[in-house]
């Protein structure tokens, strides 16, 4: 176990003792007007306090904040007092190339390096496990396999703001965990794909994230739900990229599902 010292407000301070978090925390979502978002919300401000934001206005139930995610000292206050960031990198597919390659890569960084100066302690990257479609489906792909990004431009942008992630991760400015979400399904789908994630087990996986015991530098897991022949194996231990550190358990089970 060990203590993390972090520069907050331009002093050190010991934020927790081991690298799990504890109840109650200051949680902050991005894209917060987004479908996933919004269903993750409600359970977990049952537990934790979570500020919204959105990159551009939109019309929801909910109430977030409008922010633009940029390098200056309105991104430094938003994440201010902050313990987890959850960053989802699930953009819609509709909006134009240039628009999502800037967010998955520029806002990401920002955000980062933000929370890297007010002292975050997690930083969690919502991804897609589209990254890893390029394998045989016989193959039994893990986290530590390379990710394989086509050039379609929603998988190519979260493979970019993993790279952006791991830049962080690696020079131990901030704990970084990637969940590598699989293909989002509503509930009662006849013939879910074989990467099929329900939204119940989606934020089973990201709740864990939150409070989960880590490396304290990079963790990368796959997500998706029990379904028939699923594709990726989920709830393996996590060997850090670091090879030193031991096996790592986010302590995620997905429902069964015939």
């Amino acid at each position: 176990m060990l203590s993390l010292l972090v520069k907050r407000r331009g002093y050190n301070v010991h934020i927790y003792q081991s690298n799990k978090l504890e109840f109650s925390l200051k949680v902050l979502t991005t894209l917060s007007a987004s479908p996933l978002i919004q269903q993750i919300v409600p359970v977990l401000e049952q537990s934790h306090m979570v500020r919204m934001v959105n990159k551009v206005d939109s019309t929801s139930d909910f109430e977030f904040e409008q922010a633009e995610l940029g390098h200056g000292p309105e991104t430094n206050k938003l994440v201010s007092g902050m313990d987890v960031i959850i960053h989802s990198g699930w953009l819609d597919p509709e909006l134009s190339a240039s628009d999502q390659l800037d967010y998955q890569m520029r806002c990401t960084y920002n955000l980062l390096w933000a929370a890297a100066e007010e002292g975050v302690p997690r930083f969690i990257y919502l991804s897609s496990l589209k990254l890893m479609e390029g394998y045989d489906p016989d193959l039994a792909v893990t986290e530590r396999w390379k990710p394989t990004p086509s050039s379609d431009i929603s998988v190519l942008g979260c493979h970019l703001g993993e790279m952006v992630c791991r830049e962080f991760a690696r020079e131990r400015k901030i704990n970084v965990v990637v969940l590598r979400l699989g293909e989002m399904t509503q509930e009662g789908n006849p013939c879910p794909s074989t990467s099929a994630l329900y939204a119940d087990d989606a934020i089973q996986a990201i709740e864990k994230s939150i409070t989960a015991e880590t490396s304290g530098w990079l963790d990368i897991f796959h997500i998706q739900s029990d379904v028939p022949d699923a594709r990726f194996l989920t709830g393996q231990e996590w060997w850090s990229a670091d090879d030193v550190t031991g096996p790592i358990s986010l302590g995620y089970s997905p429902k069964a599902r015939g």
